[in-house]
């Protein structure tokens, strides 16, 4: 009882002495103006509030305007992205194949096409040699090289070609043609004009080998040719034959069916 007495007679302390300091403050001046002075410096500073207000607020509305153009500024920064991603693809695409008189679509196409006979003719000219590879020319995309393998891969140009090297190129040339062609059309004829007097001994039996392997796979081969060992090679032959008078005379199978039907022609 003695403790709540003692805290009881503290809080009244306490109480009475607050209440002493706010009755200080409370008829304490805050200024030593009068009310008529301090009215006109109120007004004033009321109307600089106002304007201070009127300031944030038009900031406000500007900060809302830059975030609106901000967020258009970043979807027009993505198109524009995504239109020179598009334009990047359209010139890489122009400097492929872009022109007004069309000659580089031209020359892509073409080159394109040239790439898939110079395989076809690979895989065949290496039935027939294992020391040559058709490569396109860098410099000139439409020109052939070799790779000759005999002379650790050494590049050069078709046209330093012996006889019977060329012969060899351009027989595997025409057969990687025709078996593009054959994809449309079915080609089952193939007639070499000459030739053939190029070729030494080893390269004339690799190009009978590959022409017999092609006729076995049915194809009709027709060689025209005055080289004497043909003759011994081919068993199916028709001759020419020179004549008086500027003509000629064909003999061999078939041929007098051929003949007859001409006279026919001739009588009628």
């Amino acid at each position: 009882a003695k403790d709540l007495d003692e805290r009881q007679t503290d809080l009244k302390a306490r109480q009475k002495d607050r209440e002493t300091r706010l009755a200080t403050e409370t008829t304490r001046k805050l200024t030593d103006k009068s009310l008529e002075e301090l009215e006109p410096q109120f007004k004033e500073q009321e109307e600089a509030l106002k304007e201070l207000r009127d300031i944030i607020a038009g900031l406000k509305h500007k900060l809302s305007e830059n975030a609106a153009a901000k967020k258009r500024i970043k979807e027009k920064q993505t198109a524009i992205e995504a239109q020179k991603k598009e334009c990047r693809r359209w010139e890489n695409l122009h400097e492929l194949i872009g022109s007004a008189d069309g000659k580089k679509y031209r020359n892509f196409a073409q080159g394109l096409t040239f790439e898939m006979m110079i395989g076809h003719a690979n895989r065949q000219l290496q039935k027939m040699t294992d020391r040559y590879l058709l490569a396109r020319d860098d410099a000139q995309p439409l020109e052939l090289n070799v790779v000759d393998n005999y002379q650790a891969g050494e590049i050069r140009s078709t046209k330093n070609l012996s006889g019977g090297e060329s012969f060899i190129v351009s027989l595997s040339l025409a057969l990687g043609l025709s078996q593009m062609a054959s994809k449309n059309v079915r080609v089952d004829s193939l007639f070499l004009d000459e030739g053939f007097g190029t070729l030494d001994e080893e390269a004339l039996d690799t190009a009978l080998e590959t022409l017999a392997g092609l006729q076995q796979d049915g194809k009709l081969i027709g060689v025209i040719s005055h080289v004497p060992a043909l003759k011994e090679r081919i068993s199916t032959q028709i001759l020419v034959s020179p004549q008086t008078g500027g003509r000629s005379q064909i003999s061999g199978p078939g041929c007098g069916e051929l003949s007859a039907t001409t006279l026919a022609i001739e009588a009628g």
